[in-house]
């Protein structure tokens, strides 16, 4: 764990920059949030820890956009869903790598800092996907 890094959305996206997916520990339960928040949904603490976590998971649910926001039309058709890290948590992201029509509950994925590159307006913030594993 690290505490010297502020704990704030923008250190989550400079972390992600760097290749590393953090998660929040809350210093009073223990509890791990991801994406970080500034108050603990269990026990309503204010202190956390960076905790780096895993990017390996499981494909829990998916969609296939094929109607997009301004930012994703170039993007469309594309997948969404949620993986299920191995450690229970659970993060949103797009899905690349793999036919849609392969996708599948319960594939194994991994987080892949390099492959969203899409452009977007403001805020221009480092992104992941997820790749089969």
């Amino acid at each position: 764990m690290s505490t010297e890094a502020p704990f704030t959305i923008e250190q989550f996206y400079k972390f992600l920059a760097q290749g590393k997916l953090m998660a929040g520990k809350c210093m009073r339960c223990g509890k791990i949030h991801l994406p970080p928040r500034p108050l603990c949904d269990n026990c309503h603490g204010q202190e956390f820890a960076w905790m780096e976590i895993s990017g390996k998971g499981t494909l829990v649910s998916f969609t296939v956009i094929h109607i997009a926001p301004q930012q994703f039309q170039a993007s469309a058709p594309y997948a969404v869903g949620i993986m299920q890290l191995e450690n229970g948590l659970k993060l949103p992201g797009m899905i690349t790598g793999v036919p849609h029509e392969q996708l599948r509950i319960g594939m194994a994925l991994t987080v892949d800092f390099g492959a969203c590159t899409a452009a977007q307006p403001w805020p221009q913030w480092p992104r992941y996907c997820f790749k089969p594993a």
